[in-house]
This record gives C-alpha cells, sequence and structure tokens, in this order.
C-alpha cells in the first residue's frame, strides 16, 4: 500500500535539499512531478509550485493512501459475503450501530453482504491506533491523516486502521467517525480515491457533508437499477 505520507516524504526531502543549497535537475524533477500530481487531482493549475491553495490542499485532515496510485483491476473479493471484526483496544470507540450503518450504505449499492464476527477470524479488522504501529504506514496525531485502509486480500488485506489520537465523534463536531468509515471500508472494498469534491471517495475534508450528498444519489442509482431488472 503506497500512502499519501511516503509522496510527502518526498516532498519534505526535496524541500530540504533546496534549503541546503543542494539544487539539481534530479530534486527538480521529482519535486514538480509530486505537486503537478497532486494539484491535477484536486483540479488546481499544475504549476509545480507550493502555491497557497496548494499548501491549503495538503493542510487539510484526509485519509492516508495515495491519491496517484493506480489500484489494479484485479484486486477484489473474490465472494460477496464479507466478515468484519473490531479489535478491542485502549480507544473507545463506536457500539456497532456505527460501524453497521456503514457497511449497510456499500451493501445497498453493491451486491455484497457483511456479516459481524467477534472471534478472531474475519476478513476485515477495524483497528484503532496510536502513531507506529508497525504496518509501514504510521499515523500523525491529532489532525493531518485520520485513518487508511488495505487493498482485498489475504492477512492485512481489507484491514482498517483508525488514528487513535483523532476526536471521533458521531455528529459535525471533531471528525465524523460515520463519514471516514465509509470512505476507509470503500478502500477495504478496492475503490481508489476520487477526484470529485461531493463523491464519498475524495480523500481530504471527509465530512458527513458528503454522506448527505453521496447517499441520496447512490439511493436513485440502486432504484434505477432494480426498475431494470424487474
Amino acid at each position: 500500500m503506497k500512502t499519501i505520507t511516503k509522496d510527502m516524504n518526498l516532498l519534505i526531502h526535496c524541500l530540504n535539499r533546496k534549503k541546503n543549497g543542494h539544487v539539481d535537475n534530479d530534486w527538480t524533477t521529482d519535486f514538480c512531478n509530486k505537486v503537478q500530481e497532486m494539484q491535477h487531482f484536486f483540479g488546481l493549475p499544475p504549476s509545480g509550485e507550493l502555491t497557497n491553495e496548494t499548501l491549503a490542499v495538503m493542510r487539510r485532515p484526509r485519509c492516508g493512501l495515495s491519491d496517484v496510485e493506480r489500484f489494479e483491476e484485479t484486486i477484489r473479493w473474490k465472494k460477496n459475503t464479507l466478515s468484519y471484526r473490531l479489535e478491542r483496544g485502549r480507544k473507545k470507540c463506536a457500539d456497532g450501530t456505527q460501524w453497521k450503518t456503514a457497511w449497510k450504505i456499500w451493501s445497498n449499492v453493491a451486491p455484497m453482504k457483511f456479516r459481524k464476527r467477534n472471534r478472531k477470524e474475519a476478513d476485515i479488522v477495524i483497528s484503532f491506533h496510536n502513531g507506529d504501529h508497525k504496518d509501514g504506514s504510521p499515523f500523525d496525531g491529532k489532525g493531518g491523516i485520520l485513518a487508511h485502509a488495505f487493498q482485498p486480500g489475504y492477512g492485512i488485506g481489507g484491514d482498517v486502521h483508525f488514528d487513535a489520537d483523532e476526536e471521533w465523534s458521531f455528529n459535525s463536531t471533531g471528525f465524523n467517525l460515520l463519514a471516514v468509515a465509509v470512505h476507509e471500508f470503500g478502500h477495504a472494498l478496492g475503490l481508489p480515491h476520487s477526484s470529485d469534491l461531493g463523491a464519498i471517495m475524495y480523500p481530504a475534508g471527509i465530512s458527513k457533508k458528503h454522506l448527505r450528498l453521496w447517499i441520496p444519489l447512490h439511493n436513485k442509482i440502486c432504484r434505477r437499477c432494480s426498475s431494470l431488472q424487474e
């Protein structure tokens, strides 16, 4: 899994080279390419420069997955019923209602079912972590990276990790756990990020407003699909 942290580390490395006077074609090319990729994804002028608009996007709380890494088309679950479980830890989080609601949103628009399990074996494990949690993608404390998920597969594949240091909530205060969960569950099902500002798979500033925009549209699509099957 390629995360936004790795892209940010490259940007920081390039900035440090410039600051120390190590200006050469290699760092200029790498830096500009990374900035341009990000600017293109977010609909900004692809200047390759750290404009105020670019910096504002970089500072938004967001999902930890890369925006430009392509998900392979072959990475998908080979079954229609998936199991999930919540790994208990130090973080007090939502009851089962939040997770059930998030999975229901996906089962409404995809021919899949999701079953909760309490025992260790499950396709998708949901957990909260602080800082470096030994998966190669450490969290960064409050703000910044909110969560990340892994593409479908065995072992850690499909697992979803939330930053335990965030102020999670079930309303408009702090970071809405349901909205972020729906987004991360999309990754666990194999979906990449979307550059559509109103899409639940938009990577930055994930909030309850995305659910308000997204759910009615997909319910309309579901009704349309159902009518075609009748």
